[in-house]
C-alpha cells in the first residue's frame, strides 16, 4: 500500500504487478517536505525589513536598546587627562615609605612627585589629589552628568615611615573641589567650596558641559584615616543621544591612599641636609 493508502500499480493500465516503494525515495520525499514546511514556518514568522516585530517578540526600542548607556556605538566623544600627583597649596604632602631616613632623597618639586614616588615605591599618606581635565572630540557637546567612586580593595594600613614634603605651608588660594571619604562604605564625591584670598569659589557641583573648544578641570581629593585603599572614579556622560561613563584612573591602575596608621613622621632640615622626626603638632 502507499502511504494514502491505495494500490501503487505498474503499467499504462494498472493491471501490472504491484509494485513495491524504494524506501530511499519515499524517506528523501518525507524529509524534503519536513525541510520546506520549516522554511515556510520561519519566512512566516520573521519580520520584513522595517516592519513590525514577530507576534511575542520584545521591542528593543521600548526596552532602551537604543540608549546605548555603555557608548557601545563608538569610543565616548571626549578626551581626559589627569595629574595625580597635586600637592595642597604645591607644597603640602605626605609619603609613606617602607625605608629608614638615611635611604630617602631630599623632597622633590611637586613637578618631580610622581618621578620621585615611584622611583622609591612611596604611598600617598592620607590623601591622594587628583586633577582631571575633559573636553569634547567632537562637534557636539558632552554633559558630565555624575561621578562614581569605586573602591576596588581596603587593606589595614601598615605603620610606614610618614615623610612629610613641608613642615608647614599655606597658600591665599583654597582651590574648590570634590572631597572623597574613602573610609565610607560607599563614598561619593563631594563638592566643596573653595576660597580665594577671601573670596568664597563656588562649590563645581555636577553636571557640566564641555567641548572641544571648552575643556573642564576637575578637582578630587581621595582621602583616607583608617585603610589602605584602592579606588578609581567612573565619570557618566551624555552626548548627541548617546550616553555612556568612562573610567578614570593612574594609567590603567586604581589610585592608592593609605593612611598613616601612627608610623614615626619625618621632616626634612635643609639647614642639616637630612631628614629629622616630624613636631607632634606639625600636619
Amino acid at each position: 500500500m502507499s502511504p494514502a493508502g491505495h494500490p501503487r500499480r505498474g503499467g499504462p493500465g494498472g493491471t501490472g504487478p504491484r509494485r513495491k516503494a524504494p524506501r530511499l525515495r519515499t524517506a528523501l520525499l518525507v524529509l524534503s517536505c519536513a525541510v520546506g514546511a520549516a522554511l515556510a514556518l520561519a519566512i512566516g514568522l520573521r519580520p520584513s525589513a522595517g516592519g513590525a516585530p514577530a507576534p511575542g517578540a520584545p521591542d528593543r526600542a521600548a526596552a532602551g536598546a537604543g540608549a546605548d548607556p555603555a557608548g557601545s556605538a563608538g569610543p565616548p566623544p571626549l578626551a581626559w587627562s589627569i595629574d595625580a600627583d597635586l600637592w595642597e597649596s604645591g607644597c603640602g604632602h605626605t609619603y609613606l615609605l617602607d625605608r629608614a631616613p638615611d635611604g630617602v632623597p631630599p623632597p622633590p618639586v611637586q613637578a618631580d612627585a610622581g618621578a620621585w614616588a615611584k622611583r622609591l615605591g612611596a604611598v600617598d599618606g592620607g590623601s591622594t589629589r587628583v586633577g582631571v581635565t575633559v573636553q569634547g572630540t567632537g562637534p557636539a557637546t558632552v554633559v558630565l552628568e555624575a561621578v562614581q567612586v569605586r573602591v576596588v580593595e581596603r587593606r589595614e594600613p601598615r605603620g610606614l615611615r610618614a615623610y612629610r614634603m613641608s613642615s608647614g605651608c599655606g597658600g591665599a588660594l583654597t582651590p574648590r573641589l570634590f572631597d572623597v571619604d574613602l573610609d565610607r562604605p560607599r563614598p561619593l564625591a563631594r563638592p566643596l567650596p573653595g576660597n580665594d584670598s577671601g573670596s568664597v569659589l563656588p562649590a563645581a557641583d555636577l553636571p557640566y558641559t564641555v567641548s572641544r573648544a571648552e575643556p573642564e578641570t576637575l578637582l578630587f581629593e581621595g582621602r583616607s584615616v583608617g585603610c589602605d585603599c584602592d579606588w578609581y572614579l567612573e565619570v557618566r556622560w551624555s552626548s548627541g543621544g548617546r550616553s555612556g561613563s568612562v573610567r578614570i584612573d593612574d594609567g590603567g591602575r586604581p589610585f592608592r591612599t593609605s593612611a598613616p596608621a601612627g608610623g614615626a613622621a619625618y621632616a626634612y632640615d635643609y639647614a642639616l641636609g637630612s631628614w629629622r622626626p616630624a613636631p607632634a603638632s606639625d600636619s
